[in-house]
């Protein structure tokens, strides 16, 4: 990994991992996610985690009156971070198990302490809360990132909030809007993500220390059928990891559900920035909006004018994969037998980590592109007063009926005018709507009468104000936001 300053703005790290390695590394470290989400899924961090849960166990058991020594949790303590990963990796070859591979490597370290490692406890114990500890302090970090494309959205749509454009729906022009009002379309699904993540976030609770089915059965044994004790000691643990509520009950694992509840919030997220970049690739297409293009980026190999707006496509394309990625969890969440099935575990392994990773990517894309994004305001004057002359028939109808025309006889003037210009219009030629109306003695206006009606603004209703009222609302939720947007790496 080499470490770069771009502009003084923010450090990034970039991997040539695609480069160079001579096995197969996943994308999604060696080119689309950030420095902390990629340490946060580490193993170091994992099993540091295993460690800091095995102390906390050792301490909280101390403290309940067990044989466990303060000596024996301060050596533990001194050795979370040295963790001997060949040790770990020829005993679990041995044993084929993963969990106790790890207690025995840090019984070598930690000697005096080796008998009382693990004590009462069974594998969740230390897989399942350090998942749980994982995925939230994961949440949190995607909240903030997430808040840094809305708070970019915020900005944008302010600055444009007046700037009429070409409405579309079904993708063919319709009544005018502004680009501000569009991009507040983007941010309130975003707004919608954010109240997604944080329902996420509230609702993951502690698994505890409960045993090997969920009953304590262990513990009632070591307390000597003391319940309250199971319940001290369930507490101090989440406590120490910052947990204030612990599942009601339990097999031996949390709740799968909480899994298809993180993927589902990450999935929308990944919607509603397929959406947003979807909707950039069709103005790009028009030359209306343009996502960043540095100055000497490459559009094409063989078409060197070519601006491609790869960042967005690049959002699509990771956005699809992310959404694909959260079917796994209510997938596994149904079939997760009476107390527990362990055919959960390999899938975690790779749908957990890779969701918060690929959502990380498409987020920090999403800054890129909000932070930078390009209007091209003479396009967008030019496209709408092109189909301005058809958007304002309405209102041309209604001025000559004030001045006496037939609401009805007026109403067949615009239709067959319309449809002889838009077949000259298909025909490569100029709109020509208005000057034939005005050869049209019913019609009864001239064409610099129906000109002077053809002003933009009055067009696009209560969009400014629209911006402005959501703008007003979202502004607390940004207080303390970096404004700083990441830079992509490749």
């Amino acid at each position: 990994m080499k470490e770069i300053r771009i502009l003084g703005r923010i450090t990034i790290y970039l991997s040539f991992g695609d480069f160079m390695t001579e096995t197969y590394e996943t994308p999604l470290s060696s080119r689309y996610a950030s420095d902390y989400m990629l340490k946060l899924f580490s193993s170091d961090t994992r099993y540091q985690t295993w460690r800091k849960l095995w102390v906390a166990l050792a301490k909280a058991e101390m403290t309940l009156g067990l044989p466990v020594t303060e000596s024996q949790v301060l050596e533990l303590q001194d050795h979370v971070t040295d963790i001997d990963y060949d040790v770990v990796k020829a005993r679990e070859k041995e044993v084929r198990h993963d969990v106790m591979a790890h207690v025995y490597a840090y019984g070598q370290v930690a000697p005096q302490a080796a008998g009382i490692i693990h004590l009462g406890a069974t594998s969740c114990y230390v897989t399942d809360n350090a998942d749980l500890v994982i995925y939230r302090d994961g949440l949190k970090y995607l909240r903030g990132e997430l808040l840094k494309v809305i708070s970019n959205l915020c900005d944008f749509a302010d600055k444009y909030k007046d700037l009429p454009t070409l409405g579309y729906t079904h993708y063919q022009p319709a009544q005018l809007v502004t680009v501000g009002k569009r991009a507040t379309l983007w941010m309130q699904d975003f707004l919608s993500d954010l109240k997604e993540i944080d329902f996420a976030i509230e609702n993951i609770k502690f698994l505890g220390c409960r045993g090997t089915t969920g009953t304590e059965a262990s513990f009632m044994d070591l307390f000597e059928g003391d319940g309250k004790k199971c319940d001290q000691l369930n507490k101090m643990i989440a406590e120490d990891f910052g947990f204030t509520e612990i599942f009601d009950v339990q097999g031996q694992t949390y709740p799968r559900k909480v899994d298809s509840r993180i993927l589902n919030a990450l999935s929308s997220v990944a919607q509603s920035c397929y959406r947003m970049a979807n909707d950039i690739r069709l103005l790009q297409h028009d030359r209306q909006v343009e996502e960043p293009f540095e100055k000497n980026q490459i559009g094409s190999s063989a078409m060197a004018y070519k601006r491609n707006p790869m960042r967005s496509e690049r959002i699509c394309s990771l956005a699809r994969y992310l959404m694909a990625d959260a079917l796994n969890a209510p997938m596994t969440a149904c079939t997760q037998w009476l107390e527990r099935t362990l055919d959960d575990s390999a899938n975690r392994r790779i749908s957990l980590p890779e969701g918060f990773l690929c959502c990380d990517a498409i987020l920090r894309l999403a800054q890129n592109v909000t932070d930078g994004l390009h209007v091209n305001e003479k396009i967008v004057e030019k496209t709408c007063r092109e189909y301005l002359p058809f958007i304002a028939t309405e209102n041309l109808m209604m001025e000559a009926v004030k001045r006496g025309g037939n609401r009805q006889t007026l109403h067949e003037i615009i239709r067959k005018c319309s449809m002889e210009a838009t077949a000259k219009m298909k025909n490569g030629e100029e709109c020509d709507l208005l000057s034939r109306l005005a050869k049209e003695k019913e019609f009864g206006l001239t064409e610099e009468e129906m000109n002077k009606l053809l002003t933009p603004s009055l067009y696009i209703g209560r969009c400014p104000e629209q911006v402005t009222a959501l703008v007003e609302k979202v502004k607390p939720l940004l207080k303390g936001i970096d404004k700083q947007s990441a830079e992509i790496n490749l």
